[in-house]
């Protein structure tokens, strides 16, 4: 590669219902394990990690903030510049702010801007395919990669390509829309028609300069709210009344299609956004019967199926099963046929048409001290099970209908009621009465772990009044 480094640039937010039960609004895919031991956001930083890249930018939300911090320090990362969106306004405006954020340090910086919850295996060639565009990008080219279709594929958009270098930019004809399998097919068959990865390469300044030329009224609002980014316990959040003004749009719309200095480096290395459990289940490897199983699943006399239990305790089985997916996870089960992988997100429509919490809200609330998730709920009771991350606190806070019980079963937990500070260890118990001031701390170096026990009128997220909270929320949470 070329001695100029590059500045990835990491879409993290997204609304999660292809992939649903396992991915939803409150904890889309690019934050799960679906293929290998890391997450996909890890091994989408992991790869661009090393000395031809510079520390990453992430552009997530405000809801997603923690969580990317701590996958970044879990993959080792320990320096990024965390963007956080007020609100979602697709890929045109996040990309325009990091490259006016890059630029306020060096315009002639190259960006790789790529989704985070994208799968390609080999590193080393898609390392490869960025030397051979990064000449032409830093020469005011913008770059995007066109991937090798190996199946006619209606859930993604494609590219065109002129004539086709096998190695190098190759001049972009147009851009296609997600076709129907007719289509697909007629595409996949003609060798000119390319996957569109949404992963593009650019210097700030070219991209800003295109922004300026094809969506000019883009430019003045996110030039105001990267201005105005205030600090935020080590993130950067957008000025949010000039980011509220900007249309939602993808940069293809607002430039690539418009743009004549385009170009696209041809790719076939392999590659899947896992737009859809079909996706997982190719990427798996299935065995010689075509079946996947993960976790506690058992497949019986199955053929060309998924299986994938997502519950500590809880055993999945298939007996028979031809062409199937089928998800459990402890508060919601899809069982589909394979080919329908794209009309998961009907069942995320139907489940919120009936008010049902599983069709955005996942099992675990991740929270910035860590996470919790409910293990029984009764009328008047709720049980917990709790997980400070080490070093974090909970906020000092009340609750105006419950009182609870907290149970440690791992670690120590520093409890403070009203004046009182203590130490509870391992298999020691305290009870905080209603309305008391409280708050819980993990001053270890391991997670620590415990049960909790609500009793009271009311057990809602909402009964909260915070009074101290070093992650600076709100005093009484919206429920």
């Amino acid at each position: 590669m070329q001695s100029k480094t590059i500045t990835p640039v990491l879409m993290a937010g997204g609304s999660g219902t292809r992939l649903w039960p396992l991915s939803r609004k409150s904890y889309p895919k690019q934050f799960s394990a679906l293929v290998g031991d890391e997450t996909l956001f890890q091994t989408s930083v992991n790869r661009v990690t090393g000395a031809d890249f510079n520390a990453p930018i992430v552009l997530t939300n405000s809801d997603f903030r923690f969580i990317v911090t701590e996958q970044l320090s879990d993959a080792g990362i320990t320096k990024a510049d965390i963007l956080i969106e007020p609100s979602a306004r697709n890929t045109a405006a996040a990309v325009l702010a990091a490259a006016m954020h890059i630029a306020a340090d060096d315009p002639d910086t190259v960006m790789l801007v790529s989704p985070s919850d994208h799968v390609i295996p080999d590193t080393a060639a898609f390392h490869a395919a960025i030397q051979a565009g990064i000449g032409a990008a830093c020469d005011g080219t913008l770059i995007t990669f066109a991937i090798t279709p190996t199946h006619a594929e209606t859930g993604y958009g494609y590219l065109e390509l002129e004539d086709i270098a096998p190695k190098g930019p190759t001049k972009l004809r147009r851009f296609v829309e997600k076709p129907d399998a007719a289509r697909a097919a007629e595409m996949l068959d003609s060798g000119n028609f390319f996957w569109n990865a949404g992963i593009f390469l650019f210097t700030a300044a070219t991209i800003i300069k295109a922004f300026e030329a094809h969506a000019p009224e883009m430019c003045g609002p996110v030039a105001e709210a990267v201005a105005s980014a205030t600090p935020d316990l080590g993130f950067i959040r957008l000025a949010a009344s000039p980011w509220e003004t900007l249309d939602d749009i993808s940069i293809d719309y607002a430039v690539m299609e418009r743009a004549s200095n385009l170009a696209a480096v041809p790719f076939d290395a392999g590659w899947t956004d896992l737009g859809g459990w079909p996706s997982v289940w190719r990427e798996s490897n299935p065995d010689a019967q075509g079946v996947v199983t993960t976790g506690a699943a058992t497949a019986i006399d199955c053929h060309n199926s998924l299986l994938r239990s997502e519950a500590d305790g809880q055993e999945l089985v298939g007996i028979g099963l031809e062409n199937i997916v089928a998800v459990a996870m402890p508060d919601a089960v899809l069982v589909a046929d394979l080919d329908r992988g794209q009309d998961v997100k009907l069942a995320v429509d139907a489940l919120k048409a009936k008010g049902a919490k599983q069709a955005t809200a996942f099992p675990k609330d991740h929270r910035p001290w860590g996470w919790f998730e409910t293990l029984v709920l009764g009328e008047r009771f709720q049980v917990k099970r709790i997980v400070v991350n080490p070093g974090a606190a909970l906020s000092l806070q009340s609750h105006v209908h419950r009182a609870e019980h907290w149970i440690v079963v791992s670690g120590t937990a520093k409890v403070t009621i009203e004046k009182h500070e203590q130490l509870v260890s391992e298999n020691m118990s305290v009870y905080i009465p209603l309305g008391a001031k409280h708050r819980m701390e993990n001053p270890g170096k391991v997670p620590m772990e415990l049960i909790e026990v609500q009793t009271g009128s009311y057990l809602g997220e909402d009964d909260i009044v915070r009074y101290e909270d070093v992650y600076a929320r709100p005093e009484r949470p919206e429920s």
